[in-house]
C-alpha cells in the first residue's frame, strides 16, 4: 500500500476504535523520562485532535515534576515552531482547527512527543502528509539533538511504512501495549 492508502485505512480504524479511556501508560513514559533522560527538561507535546493519543495529561504531570512544556504552532510558509505552554494558558485555534499557544517565546524541546497516523517496527512514522514534523525535526536537529517519541494505539501498527529521503525515523514509539526502540 502507498502512504495515502495506509493513511486512509488507519484513520478510519482509529475513528472507529477510539476510546478516551484507551490510553498509553503515562506513568511508564514519565518514569522512563525521569530515569533515562532526567537532564532533559524541555518537552514538546501536541494538542490532540482527530482521535489522537491525548498527551495533555502527560504534559501536565511532567510540568508538576519541573519539566517545561511546549506545544507547536504553525508559522508562515507552513513551518512549525514550539512555544512555551502550561495547562492554564489560553490557546487560539489555527487554520486546521487545532489549538495553539499564544506565547511568543520560541521554545526548543529536548524531547518531542509526536502524534502519528501509522507506524512500523522500524520506528517509521506516517503523519497526515503535510510534512510539518519532518521539516521541524530537520530544522531543530541542526540546533540540538532531540529525542523523538511517537505516541500511538497498537492497532495503528502496519507491516511497513513507505519512506522517502525527507521522512524522519523516531527514537521510540509508545503504545498502550509496548515501547518500541
Amino acid at each position: 500500500m502507498n502512504k495515502s492508502q495506509i493513511r486512509k485505512k488507519i484513520l478510519k480504524i482509529r475513528k472507529k476504535k477510539f476510546d478516551k479511556k484507551f490510553e498509553i501508560n503515562s506513568g511508564k513514559l514519565i518514569s522512563y523520562l525521569e530515569t533515562n533522560i532526567s537532564n532533559l527538561k524541555n518537552i514538546g507535546g501536541y494538542y490532540p485532535s482527530n482521535y489522537e493519543i491525548d498527551d495533555l495529561e502527560i504534559l501536565d504531570l511532567l510540568e508538576k515534576k519541573d519539566f517545561n512544556a511546549s506545544l507547536p504552532r504553525i508559522t508562515k510558509n507552513n513551518q512549525m515552531n514550539f512555544y512555551k505552554w502550561s495547562n492554564n494558558d489560553l490557546l487560539k485555534i489555527n487554520k486546521f482547527g487545532i489549538p495553539e499557544p499564544l506565547s511568543s517565546r520560541v521554545f526548543y524541546p529536548d524531547v518531542l512527543l509526536i502524534p502519528l497516523v501509522a507506524y512500523d517496527s522500524n520506528l517509521n512514522r506516517l503523519g497526515y502528509g503535510g510534512g510539518f514534523y519532518d521539516r521541524y525535526i530537520e530544522k531543530i536537529e541542526k540546533i540540538k539533538k532531540i529525542i523523538k517519541i511517537g505516541l500511538a494505539f497498537s492497532f495503528q501498527k502496519t507491516s511497513s511504512i513507505p519512506i522517502n529521503q525527507h521522512d524522519k525515523r523516531l527514537d521510540f514509539i509508545i503504545t498502550e501495549k509496548e515501547i518500541l526502540r
